[in-house]
């Protein structure tokens, strides 16, 4: 599998979807399901990922090696079309974070060697460079830089413009709950009568919901247990290879239209907030990310998350519970075996070790995992943007040299 021989393709991972845990269905009066062990083959890509399947799909090494794989599925046949059987395969998630909306593989590659290049020449020229200013220092530092991109040492691809119909649906996007509050308040503006049936019906509502809400939260079980030493020590085998992990999870949703209506609300939450607002480098208050999915799967009845991060499992885990804790309730507190909330936001990822047990239990082997640029967090990203950022602009003030040159 070539993955690095596609230059748009961030992160990839081959997962076999096969849950140990549906036998806590049992708790809630349930029959255990039989599903089929699936496979999942996930990918982050620049750009649609119809390109990227049509390309792995065409490459001779990668089509051999995808097709060996995909052989071991029932329905998949050497003679069948891999695009097209992938494509129609393909099951779009409900949610999904990208750390930085519009940084292509390219870029973090081209963005890496610049400031190497810079590095490099401050530790060559550490002497001469002593006894200069910030800005004669920069002054020297941007010359170096130009020469190597005249001679095609290193080079600064300009980024490509936003094609015309991605950027006109996420407009329409942007502007979904806008227009609907406009279209209540123009209900309301031709019709004032109806503005107190309207905040009526919103306050009954609303109570109905927490009544219901802390009527499930009390009587629903808590299916807590401690993962076995095995699994725990099998996943540790593929982590920690590189300053960025995978994490991969499966898990049921509990059985009531009720929390599946509000996992679903909340998951479209995140996907307007991941889309408009969490774009450029941080999800909430969680910088770690790089990329995460929650994908539904068997008719909304389970749900599979995919996330890349930077540091340790243990770490990641922390650092949701110390910032966005009422968050992980939100999303993952309509899960079988997820601790007890109260009131929607307050319990569950807060019972620190019962949340750990839950995390670690539900987690995946992820049996192929690819990432573009080893050795580099998002941390690192950010800062080579900047610091090409700085290198490309003609006018800066003492300040901002000074802040540029402590990026090196």
């Amino acid at each position: 599998m070539p993955f690095g021989a596609f230059d748009k393709l961030h992160f990839a991972r081959f997962v076999v979807l096969k849950d140990e845990t549906l036998g806590d269905l049992a708790a809630f009066g349930m029959p255990i399901p039989e599903y089929p062990v699936r496979l999942a083959f996930i990918g982050e890509c620049d750009g649609p990922s119809k390109k990227i399947l049509r390309e792995l799909a065409s490459h001779p090494i990668a089509k051999k090696g995808i097709k060996e794989i995909f052989s071991h599925c029932t329905d998949f046949r050497w003679s069948s079309d891999l695009f097209e059987w992938m494509r129609g395969h393909e099951v779009r998630s409900i949610a999904s974070y990208a750390n930085w909306r519009g940084r292509t593989v390219r870029q973090a590659h081209e963005e890496a060697k610049l400031r190497d290049a810079l590095v490099r020449y401050i530790d060559r020229n550490g002497d001469v460079l002593a006894d200069a200013s910030p800005r004669e220092i920069r002054a020297q530092l941007v010359g170096h830089i130009d020469e190597l991109v005249e001679n095609g040492e290193i080079a600064l691809t300009r980024p490509a413009r936003t094609p015309i119909g991605w950027w006109l649906k996420s407009t329409f996007h942007f502007l979904i709950p806008f227009l609907a509050a406009a279209a209540v308040g123009a209900i309301v503006w031709y019709f004032p009568f109806l503005l107190l049936p309207l905040l009526a019906v919103a306050v009954a509502f609303l109570l109905v919901f927490v009544v219901v809400l802390r009527a499930y939260e009390k009587s629903e079980p808590e299916v807590i247990a401690r993962p076995t030493r095995a699994h725990a020590e099998g996943l540790a085998v593929n982590e920690d290879h590189d300053v960025t992990n995978q994490y991969s999870v499966i898990g049921s949703v509990k059985p009531s239209w009720f929390r599946l209506w509000t996992m679903t609300l909340f998951l479209w939450a995140t996907e307007y907030g991941a889309r408009h607002i969490y774009n450029r480098g941080h999800l909430a208050r969680i910088r770690t990310i790089l990329f995460a999915h929650w994908t539904f799967i068997d008719n909304r009845k389970r749900m599979i998350f995919f996330t890349s991060y930077d540091g340790n499992l243990d770490a990641y885990m922390e650092d949701f519970i110390n910032k966005v804790g009422w968050g992980l309730n939100l999303l993952f507190g309509p899960g079988v075996a997820y601790p007890r909330t109260r009131w929607l936001t307050h319990g569950g990822s807060k019972e620190e070790q019962k949340f750990k047990y839950t995390n670690r239990r539900h987690e995946l082997l992820t049996a192929v995992w690819y990432k573009a640029y080893p050795g580099l967090t998002a941390y690192d990203l950010a800062r080579n943007a900047r610091i090409r950022q700085g290198y490309e602009i003609s006018l800066m003030s003492d300040r901002e040299v000074l802040a540029w040159l402590r990026d090196l």
